[in-house]
């Protein structure tokens, strides 16, 4: 009697992503991020990891942010080498160093004269999100948390949304040191709705591209 119970569909073979498409990739994740960060800092307001913490010590001590950011980021290139390879080490790199100097620019090309806290926070952490999502989708990050979120995702498990969002809410609450409360609050708000982004989509074995 011949079985009729049905074969598993094969999975389909992974497709890397060429060096034109991550190229691609990192402009459109960075300039996304940049355009994100104006909105927060427009308000006077956070976000979370290296980002939060590059604006804790900009409000703090008038030095540039872009400065911050880059200088920050620097010890956590050799966990993204020794954990995760030196092309996502070369990518995260380029990439910081560009939103570095996106947000240095930034003034020049966008101005924003009022917005609203609320919707800085919710609106800037969306658009965060989804350019951190498009950096992660091509195997880099924008340094710091995003790579130790990469690294644990692959070695245990863990969504690097959900890694993100408890990192970035301690340091954004950290922040109430310096930083009114109510824009500590919108600022919470901010880097909830970034990280809901990445833990909706951002998920181990739901994207098969390297």
């Amino acid at each position: 009697m011949t079985s009729t119970t049905a074969q598993p569909a094969a999975l389909p073979a992974v497709q890397p992503h060429s060096r034109t498409e991550d190229a691609m990739a990192i402009l459109t994740g960075v300039t996304l991020v940049s355009v994100g960060v104006a909105f927060i800092a427009s308000a006077g307001l956070l976000t979370g990891g290296m980002t939060g913490l590059a604006f804790v010590l900009h409000y703090a001590t008038g030095i540039g942010f872009g400065k911050l950011f880059f200088v920050l980021n620097l010890p956590f290139y050799w966990l993204a080498l020794r954990k995760l390879g030196t092309g996502f080490t070369l990518k995260t790199f380029t990439a910081v160093a560009l939103l570095s100097a996106l947000v240095g620019l930034q003034s020049q090309f966008l101005q924003i004269s009022q917005l609203h806290p609320a919707y800085a926070a919710i609106t800037g952490g969306l658009i965060m999100g989804i350019g951190f999502l498009v950096l992660f989708r091509h195997r880099c990050s924008l340094g710091g948390v995003g790579i130790l979120a990469l690294y644990l995702q692959d070695r245990c498990g863990w969504r690097a949304g959900k890694v993100q969002m408890a990192v970035d809410c301690c340091i954004v609450l950290a922040a109430l040191v310096t930083v009114e409360p109510q824009r500590v609050l919108w600022s919470v708000a901010g880097a909830v709705a970034l990280n809901l982004v990445l833990a909706m989509n951002h998920r181990p074995g739901r994207y098969l591209a390297a």
